[in-house]
């Protein structure tokens, strides 16, 4: 878990300068927070790149369906934390995890796959589209941003 936790400090502390120093505070605490990583270890298909030294850089989460929360339906899955290490930004590593997990819920007979994202985060957002996920709703402001939610048929 410690692994997962550095990795997510350092590669979204990338949008601090786009956060209020409250706001940054509230992100950084649930990065921080072990129960973040055990919720989503204990419940999801979890995804990881590590370099040649066994660092993790890259990671995500895909939590199967039956997992509702305010914003996911309980018959979709949903992909959470799609983080890369900044230092391996731009190598495609993003967008394999993605894939991947696409794969994955194809494979265990999910039916719509799901996730949310957020106006600081264009690179993501283009690639969610790029991979034929389509904007469902704009909804609640997070951490003072806008945040919509995506869908895709897996069928």
């Amino acid at each position: 878990m410690p692994g997962l936790k550095n990795l997510a400090l350092k590669s979204w502390g990338q949008y601090q300068k786009e956060l209020t120093p409250e706001n940054w505070q509230k992100l950084k605490a649930n990065l921080n927070d072990d129960k973040t990583f055990r919720d989503l270890l204990e419940k999801s298909f979890c995804l990881v790149c590590v370099n040649e030294t066994e660092e993790i850089i890259g990671m995500c989460f895909l939590v199967p369906s039956g997992n509702p929360t305010e914003i996911y339906d309980s018959s979709w899955c949903y992909i959470r934390f799609v983080t890369v290490s900044l230092d391996f930004s731009g190598q495609g590593i993003g967008r394999k995890l993605t894939e991947k997990c696409i794969e994955y819920a194809i494979e265990t007979g999910e039916h719509i796959i799901a996730l949310h994202t957020s106006e600081m985060m264009h690179k993501a957002r283009y690639l969610y589209e790029s991979l034929g996920f389509t904007i469902l709703k704009e909804i609640e402001p997070r951490l003072g941003k806008k945040f919509w939610l995506y869908t895709r048929s897996l069928t």
